[in-house]
């Protein structure tokens, strides 16, 4: 992984890191977690302060609704949104038995691992992104009006509307938790494309100037108790990938990023996840890690094939795996906590083995992914603005849930950039920490927004998405 001065380089490198490293988009954040993958911001300098009057560079209000974040290529800025056309209708029904994939795999036996699947996700889970406990707290009502599910691109000087493109219009089949919506997925550019991505409402790839070259479909998704969908797409070299967790028939799948055509896919046995894959490449291949609740799985770019596998995340897997020192850090934290570094490496099942470098079982975060700051592990505590902080190579506790204060309640990612982090609450709290061993607070900041989305980061610009607007905090 790559870090900013004064970090040093260390063992563990992705293949996208290298190719965004040879880009011009290096200094951008082209992706869900930066060019990295990993929320750190190099060659960045965002302002350290800020409020409705101080260092806004601009703000705009932004039509329809999302949590996705926003990405960043040179002098644009992309996002996506779900605006309502007004169009009311009856939702359509979606049967949990059915099995969504465009090109399904042979049903199982009656009373096989599908069958015992379908029953323990009858069981139920808590929402993603609300309060703990279960029975679908939180949960959204059945939608009755179309949508138009669009990308949007703007001008990264002034806010203003360059282009915007609807990708498609349509009535959801299924609600979302309410703290979200139906633009959770965030966009990935290589630099020459943009892909939007809804779910359930397909993948779409765009020139930089807003032309449609292709749109590619994998079903309906039924998530659990109908809390929506979230998992962002992984581009890495000429394959994107996306991972289909839901309460049908489970799979992961590769594509051609340039005509969107499928390289792979594989099965898989999950309940509804929602975290997004993370390129790592060791001893010369690249794997696909994705964390989910029964299993942490890797496979072959190449492939598809699995690699390794390992146990031992919570119900509703959701923060992104990160790695660096030669480990995979996963982390998940509803109805439990887990914070596992596994060495790379290693092949077939893993759990219990000494392949696990450590484990940390308390406190952690729930919505928000961890931070990897040089030897540093940052994480949340649940949906709190409480911080704990570990060495990354030894588990050892540094910061031990220390309360934030001023910090509500978070779903936003810690970011880094210059040797600060960026926290950001859902009470409009923006609070900036000196990166070290210890808990500093440099800065707390407010604005008139409540931010659920997790902010990006390029040149002097600070992005933070907001319910209805979006804000460009700049230094001079």
């Amino acid at each position: 992984m790559i870090r900013s001065a004064p970090f040093a380089f260390s063992i563990t490198l992705t293949l996208a890191a290298l190719a965004w490293w040879a880009s011009p988009a290096r200094a951008d954040w082209p992706q869900w977690r930066g060019p990295l993958a990993n929320g750190v911001a190099t060659g960045t300098t965002p302002p350290t302060e800020w409020s409705e009057t101080k260092n806004v560079k601009w703000k705009v209000k932004i039509p329809g609704s999302g949590t996705s974040t926003p990405i960043m290529l040179g002098d644009k800025v992309y996002l996506t949104t779900a605006v309502a056309t007004g169009k009311k209708s009856a939702p359509p029904v979606l049967d949990p038995s059915l099995k969504q994939a465009d090109t399904p795999p042979p049903a199982p036996p009656p009373g096989g691992p599908g069958e015992e699947r379908r029953e323990r996700r009858r069981e139920g889970g808590g929402p993603p992104g609300g309060p703990p406990g279960g029975g679908g707290r939180g949960r959204g009502l059945a939608p009755d009006e179309a949508y138009q599910f669009q990308l949007h691109c703007l001008d990264r000087a002034t806010g203003k509307t360059l282009w915007q493109e609807t990708a498609i219009e349509q009535l959801p089949h299924e609600g979302h938790h309410q703290d979200h919506g139906y633009a959770s997925h965030s966009p990935v550019t290589d630099g020459t494309h943009v892909y939007a991505y809804f779910g359930s409402r397909g993948l779409h790839c765009y020139t930089l100037e807003g032309k449609l070259v292709w749109s590619k479909s994998l079903g309906r998704m039924q998530t659990r108790n109908g809390f929506g969908e979230g998992s962002s797409p992984l581009l890495t070299g000429d394959a994107i990938v996306i991972n289909w967790d839901h309460e049908g028939a489970d799979f992961i799948v590769c594509l051609d990023k340039k005509t969107g055509a499928e390289r792979w896919r594989k099965e898989r046995d999950e309940p509804t996840s929602w975290a997004t894959p993370l390129a790592v490449e060791h001893d010369g291949k690249t794997q696909i890690v994705v964390s989910a609740t029964n299993r942490i799985r890797s496979y072959d770019l190449a492939s598809g094939d699995q690699i390794w596998e390992c146990g031992g995340m919570t119900t509703n897997a959701i923060p992104t795996p990160l790695t660096g020192h030669g480990m995979l850090y996963a982390i998940s934290g509803f109805r439990g906590n887990a914070v596992l570094a596994i060495r790379l490496g290693r092949t077939g099942d893993l759990t219990d083995t000494d392949a696990i470098a450590w484990k940390y079982e308390t406190k952690a975060p729930y919505v928000p992914s961890g931070l990897l700051e040089g030897d540093r592990l940052w994480f949340f505590s649940q949906n709190t603005g409480i911080l704990s902080c570990l060495d990354a190579k030894t588990g050892k506790v540094l910061v031990d849930a220390e309360r934030v204060e001023g910090l509500g309640g978070v779903y936003a990612s810690p970011v880094i950039a210059d040797g600060k982090i960026y926290l950001t609450g859902r009470n409009g709290e923006g609070i900036v920490l000196r990166a070290g061993p210890k808990l500093e607070i440099l800065a707390s900041n407010q604005l008139d927004e409540k931010f659920e989305a997790s902010p990006a980061l390029s040149g002097k610009d600070l992005l933070l998405r907001g319910h209805e607007f979006l804000y460009c905090l700049s230094n001079p």
